[in-house]
């Protein structure tokens, strides 16, 4: 959660848009006391976790035909 005093918001509005898609939730400040909250209207998005290479490559079936020889192949029907 950050905080945001009003006169930087009301410079740069658009930093306010970005400190919520960051972070989700922004308090306001006046004078260095806090007097609102804001709050997206939809949730942040949550990336998706990514899995390791590993585990994608264990998940691909294995190939027979080395990918030399498919080049090859490709390259002498040209």
């Amino acid at each position: 959660m950050r905080t945001l005093g009003i006169r930087e918001v009301r410079q740069r509005y658009e930093i306010l848009k970005e400190t919520l898609d960051v972070e989700g939730e922004v308090i306001l400040t006046h004078h260095g006391k806090p007097f609102a909250r804001v709050l997206p209207i939809d949730p942040p998005k949550v990336r998706p976790k990514w899995k390791p290479h590993d585990e994608l490559r264990a998940m691909m079936p294995f190939q027979m035909v080395p990918s030399e020889v498919l080049i090859a192949e490709d390259r002498e029907d040209r």
